[in-house]
């Protein structure tokens, strides 16, 4: 009797270890579920970032603000009939020595 409850007990485990471990196993699939979370996390923030992407496409082939912008800001561009004014700040300067070869 203990020779025939050892081979069920053996058959047993021979059938539940490719549920648990083989190809189809719940343990590849909780970590193919881990997984495609990570993958539609990752697909989530591509996708906030193409809209933001063609937004400004969209801006750049529609609106004339987007160019100002660019031009203005990487290019230094201004209009002709602007004026440019530059200011400096002064509160800089008074904390530099007025002659660098002078030393307190």
């Amino acid at each position: 009797m203990r020779v025939l409850a050892a081979i069920l007990a053996a058959l047993i485990v021979a059938i539940q270890y490719p549920l648990w471990l083989g190809k189809g196993g719940w343990l590849r699939a909780w970590r193919m579920e881990d997984e495609l979370a990570r993958h539609k996390e990752a697909n989530a923030r591509l996708e906030a970032r193409n809209a933001g992407l063609a937004a400004e496409v969209r801006d750049l082939k529609e609106g004339t603000d987007a160019i100002e912008e660019r031009a203005r800001y990487e290019l230094g561009m201004m209009r002709p009939d602007e004026v440019f004014f530059q200011v400096e700040d002064k509160r800089h300067e008074a904390l530099r020595p007025a002659d660098p070869a002078v030393r307190p």
